[in-house]
C-alpha cells in the first residue's frame, strides 16, 4: 500500500478543546464513524507512514476511537498552549519512530473533505519538484494539509506554542509549491459548520 519511494510520515493534529463547537469535534459523527476515526483512516489509506496522531483535550475518551488502528498516539500535555506545541510533539515522536523520514505531512482532523488521494498529491508534488514546503491552496491562502521536507524539521520543532504550520508556510511563501485544494476551505469549527456540511 505504501508505494512512496521516499518515506513520508504524517501527523494528524487532534488535540484542541473545540471551544467554538461546544463539544469535542473529534467525536462528532461523520460518515458512520467519529470525525477523528474517519480522518485517521484517510491518513492510513494514503502513502504516508508512519501515522502519528496528537491528542490533548479530552484525550482519554478520544483515544478509544482510534486505539485499535495501526498508528501512533502522542499525548501532548501542553496542548492548551496552542497548535505549535502539538506540532512539536508530533514531529519529535515521528522522527524517533523513523529516523530516515524524508518529509512529513501535517493535517487537521476538522477538514472533512481531505482524502487519501489528496494527501498523495502532496507527496507526488514533492517527489517531482523537491520543494521544501508543499501546501494546499484554497480561498486565496496557503495552508494544511501541507508537506514539509526534512530540512524544515528543525523549524517545526522550534515553533512557538501559539502558531501553527501556516506560520511556516507564510514564512517561506515565495518557495512554497502550491497544490490546488478548494475543498480545504471547509473546516468544522462551529455547530453551524457541522450542520451545513455533514447533513
Amino acid at each position: 500500500m505504501h508505494s512512496s519511494p521516499l518515506p513520508v510520515g504524517l501527523i494528524l493534529l487532534a488535540a484542541g478543546a473545540s471551544t467554538r463547537m461546544g463539544s469535542p469535534k473529534q467525536l462528532l459523527p461523520y460518515r458512520g464513524r467519529s470525525l477523528l476515526r474517519c480522518m485517521a483512516e484517510v491518513a492510513l489509506a494514503s502513502d504516508c507512514a508512519p501515522i502519528v496522531v496528537v491528542l490533548g483535550a479530552n484525550r482519554d475518551c478520544i483515544k478509544l476511537e482510534i486505539s485499535d488502528l495501526p498508528l501512533h498516539i502522542v499525548e501532548n500535555d501542553q496542548w492548551s498552549e496552542g497548535m505549535g506545541s502539538s506540532i512539536r510533539a508530533g514531529v519529535k515522536q515521528i522522527a524517533q519512530i523513523n529516523q530516515q523520514l524524508d518529509a512529513v505531512v501535517v493535517m487537521l482532523c476538522d477538514q472533512p473533505l481531505v482524502t487519501a488521494s489528496r494527501l498523495n498529491q502532496l507527496i507526488e508534488a514533492y517527489q517531482i519538484n523537491r520543494s521544501q514546503v508543499i501546501a494546499s491552496a484554497y480561498t486565496n491562502t496557503l495552508g494544511v494539509p501541507a508537506l514539509f521536507s526534512r530540512a524544515r524539521f528543525p523549524e517545526l520543532l522550534s515553533l512557538t506554542a501559539n502558531v501553527g504550520a501556516k506560520y511556516l508556510i507564510q514564512h517561506y511563501r515565495d518557495q512554497v509549491y502550491a497544490v490546488p485544494f478548494p475543498e480545504g476551505a471547509i473546516d468544522l469549527d462551529t455547530p453551524d459548520d457541522y450542520q451545513q456540511w455533514c447533513f
